[in-house]
């Protein structure tokens, strides 16, 4: 692990020099390095699927392993998207003369090296691989064993696109070794790896929040709510309560928790817990909503709970200052979501609720780098250092101040 940190270290300080072409042609370069080597990628990820159903591993988790043909032509794509980017290394910003003479500003660059440690799913390597590339990073990518031969047939398209434009082979890593102490190594190597970020279960990332030296970003949990003010329009109130927990059960955006305000929730709750229902969501409400529509009783840790399932908890408020208390004692600080038509009370909303991505009259689910318009991103921040929300191509970024002189000296 040492010996790749060292090797990542180097790479990191050739990819912060490299141009635009060169990083957009090595991207192109894996796109179709990936699209012909579709037969070798399948017959290593049929090894990885058959060693998963021998270790009897569940089928939800057999079902991210897959990596198909429309997967592998998914990830071509992507690789063809970041390359459309714009290129934030090297942007000059806030330059400004100073009385002394001298001019000041900033200048993006890239973090480093990056470490990133994920589960299962096979795409995640590129993902991580490209994002990487694109903002003059290098990578140690540590995958999860059950994805093994498919994240090293995935690495050697990665090799191939890099050598092909004269990149350092060395900027995208895949550790090879299954073995957890790797994860252990990679997580408290400060001189070599800048940053890390996981990406997977609550359990693997309190485990890397509570054993790395090295900065880590991160979220551990979704716990998403929804406010349906008094004020909201109520059909716009069903579409986006709807969609914020069944579009899709298991992802860090969807709504958790619903609240609605007491004066009318006899209005759409009966109408939305049939909807919610009729689709095979379970719902737990407090008294108040149980008196309106016959549901399971709520208990203290449902408030507490990221289902990631077709799991709902419902509670009535008497005002707006009981949602806001609410979410303030049990959000996660992920995405929080408010329909009203007040201006006021989406402007106080917005101002008091201290999430990641803080939402008007649309659904949790637009909290993503791709509906940002961040064009891709390596994951979801709920830090409020370095990075928070999405994290894309800025988001692997920092910035540094310049200085111009012309012989100027401090008196």
């Amino acid at each position: 692990m040492h010996a790749l940190g060292q090797r990542a270290r180097q790479a990191s300080r050739l990819m912060a020099s490299a141009g635009r072409g060169k990083k957009d042609a090595a991207l192109m370069a894996i796109a179709t390095k990936l699209e012909s080597s579709s037969t070798a990628l399948r017959l290593a990820n049929e090894k990885d699927l058959a060693a998963a159903k021998d270790n009897g591993l569940e089928a939800a988790l057999i079902d991210r392993l897959v990596l198909s043909d429309a997967g592998i032509a998914a990830m071509a794509e992507g690789c063809r998207q970041v390359a459309a980017l714009p290129d934030p290394i090297g942007e000059v910003s806030d330059m400004s003369y100073r009385p002394s003479g001298i001019q000041v500003g900033k200048m993006r660059v890239p973090l480093g090296v990056i470490g990133i440690i994920y589960e299962s799913r096979p795409n995640v390597t590129i993902d991580a691989a490209i994002l990487c590339l694109k903002s003059g990073n290098a990578t140690i990518l540590r995958g999860g064993s059950e994805a093994i031969h498919s994240n090293m047939a995935i690495a050697q398209c990665i090799a191939d696109g890099l050598a092909e434009v004269g990149l350092p082979l060395d900027a995208v890593q895949v550790v090879e070794t299954t073995d957890r102490a790797a994860v252990g190594q990679l997580i408290s190597m400060p001189d070599y790896v800048d940053v890390i970020i996981p990406r997977g279960g609550k359990g693997l990332i309190e485990r890397i929040t509570r054993d790395a030296s090295v900065p880590v970003i991160k979220h551990l949990d979704g716990i998403c709510h929804v406010y349906i003010d008094q004020n909201a329009d109520l059909e716009k109130a069903f579409d986006i309560a709807l969609n914020s927990k069944t579009h899709r059960y298991g992802v860090c955006n969807a709504m958790e928790t619903l609240l609605v305000h007491q004066d009318v929730a006899k209005q759409i709750l009966p109408r939305l817990c049939q909807a919610y229902t009729d689709v095979g969501v379970e719902l737990r409400g407090c008294v108040q909503t149980q008196a309106i529509v016959p549901m399971h009783a709520a208990i203290d840790e449902d408030w507490d709970t990221e289902y990631l399932a077709a799991i709902l908890a419902i509670k009535v408020v008497s005002d707006f200052d009981q949602a806001i208390q609410h979410i303030a004692e049990h959000s996660s600080g992920h995405t929080e979501s408010i329909v009203t038509e007040s201006y006021t009370t989406s402007r106080a909303f917005i101002q008091q609720v201290d999430s990641s991505s803080v939402i008007v009259n649309a659904s949790t689910r637009f909290a993503d780098g791709f509906e940002y318009g961040l064009g891709a991103e390596i994951g979801i921040s709920t830090d409020k250092l370095h990075a928070r929300g999405p994290v894309g191509l800025e988001g692997l970024t920092s910035q540094k101040y310049i200085v111009y002189g012309d012989g100027h000296i401090r008196q």
